[in-house]
């Protein structure tokens, strides 16, 4: 009986090892193929994207600000669209993450449970929704307020270019709704993960139940909040759809009420029927597009890396 009970055991061992040895084969193959895929999109960012700053001159493509691939001379300045998407972006970001944080907090700690369910499932229906219906909101819903707004603002004006409602201040605003549900579905379960002896400690000295959330949890959740800021300014930077359709589609600086195009819309706006040179200018804005991502996700992750060095 005990050398049954002891075969057993072994076996059981055996069993164990042998489902460690695969799961262990899996997960690299796994993380291989994540590696690969980073590596071929860059690679053929690279090679696709360097062409035209040789062909045509880095200073021209990204120093430049006409932009006129169909003139006589053609010129193909993207400074203007760089601009666009920096200062659309950062004023999304700027916009959005304050709400979404906040309500990440109003939702994991001062919420009703039967209120933050009906409110989570409110979010989760917001992130579902696809891009192209924020794109159809904001110029059915948006879009007017906007252009009653740009009437009153440039009232009697003889030099500004009305836009109907479709400029960088609605595409903003569609923007900072799109990464909301991004940044207040991560922010929340960062604040939920955080270990309930924390709060109870913060609590036990004296402490309110706000500065317990703005002092303790929110620090201490700090490393998912700001995963949440980079996902929610990756989702802003490499939107599409919806800011073609509100943001008006022309090369302009980034005014408010100025009709503008983000990097990604040039590149939506004009790839089915570009060919050459011109080809090659949009996919060497495609790699610039790329090369914000790359960098805002790389100094994001090392700011986070020091302060938890300093902590």
């Amino acid at each position: 009986m005990q050398n049954q009970r002891n075969y057993t055991i072994i076996s059981n061992k055996k069993h164990r090892t042998v489902a460690e040895q695969a799961a262990h084969i899996i997960f690299t193959i796994c993380a291989f193929f994540a590696i690969l895929a980073v590596v071929s999109i860059t690679a053929y960012m690279i090679i696709n994207g360097v062409p035209a700053l040789v062909t045509v001159g880095i200073k021209e493509i990204l120093f430049s600000s006409v932009w006129a691939p169909s003139a006589a001379e053609p010129q193909y300045g993207i400074l203007n669209v760089i601009l666009t998407s920096v200062v659309g972006t950062g004023l999304a970001v700027l916009i959005g993450v304050p709400i979404g944080v906040f309500t990440a907090i109003f939702l994991a700690e001062v919420a009703p449970k039967k209120v933050a369910v009906i409110m989570q499932s409110a979010v989760e229906l917001l992130a579902g929704i696809p891009s192209v219906v924020y794109g159809l909101l904001g110029i059915y819903l948006l879009g007017p307020l906007m252009y009653k707004l740009e009437l009153a603002v440039f009232k009697g004006s003889t030099t500004h270019q009305f836009t109907g409602g479709a400029n960088l201040l609605a595409a903003v605003v569609v923007l900072a709704i799109m990464i909301l549900p991004t940044v207040i579905n991560i922010s929340t379960s960062a604040l939920k993960a955080v270990p309930v002896h924390i709060k109870s400690a913060s609590l036990a000295v004296g402490a309110t139940h706000i500065q317990t959330i703005f002092k303790v949890m929110l620090p201490a959740a700090k490393s998912g909040v700001i995963s949440a800021v980079i996902l929610g300014v990756g989702r802003a930077i490499g939107e599409a759809m919806a800011i073609t359709l509100v943001s008006g589609s022309s090369v302009n600086l980034p005014l408010p009420f100025n009709s503008v195009r983000f990097l990604t819309t040039a590149i939506v706006a004009e790839m089915g029927y570009a060919g050459g040179v011109h080809r090659q200018v949009l996919f060497t804005i495609g790699l610039v597009l790329f090369a914000f991502v790359m960098l805002i996700n790389v100094t994001m992750t090392k700011l986070l890396k020091n302060k938890e060095v300093a902590d």
